[in-house]
């Protein structure tokens, strides 16, 4: 089924769950990526040189994050976006400043970091470097 990708994220802490709950749903290293803000290893995640037409969602609920067309190649070994859909992400600044954690807006799901000012010719100068287990994706079909 295609998945729209004019999707609107769900309103900030929408998606509660106890950590049972999450276990229940997630993968021992979707929980740990996730709900323990783990890092998956360099290189090995399944959408990191994936460039379809697709949405990525949250792969703890489902939440559109990411338009393929704002993912690029950084070379860093983990799925990198320039931008999220407008109100699917939380930034939360890092201790020193140099990089922002972020989280799915509706779960608080961890999905990686922001880093900016690298200059990348994008058009935000942002890579949001996310971890490929944290994500769904959903090829758009065109017809």
């Amino acid at each position: 089924m295609p998945t729209s990708a004019t999707a609107v994220a769900p309103s900030t802490g929408s998606v509660q769950k106890k950590d049972q709950d999450w276990r229940a749903i997630l993968s021992p290293e979707q929980f740990r990526v996730l709900r323990e803000k783990g890092t998956e290893n360099r290189g090995k995640g399944e959408y990191t040189k994936l460039f379809d037409d697709g949405i990525y969602s949250c792969a703890g609920c489902a939440t559109p994050l990411y338009k393929s067309t704002t993912k690029f190649d950084s070379g860093c070994g983990w799925p990198s976006f320039f931008d999220a859909i407008p109100g699917a992400i939380k930034q939360t600044p890092e201790a020193g400043g140099r990089r922002m954690e972020i989280t799915c807006a509706a779960c608080d799901g961890h999905l990686g970091h922001v880093v900016k000012g690298e200059g990348f010719p994008t058009a935000t100068d942002e890579r949001h470097c996310v971890n490929s287990v944290s994500l769904k994706f959903s090829e758009i079909s065109s017809q």
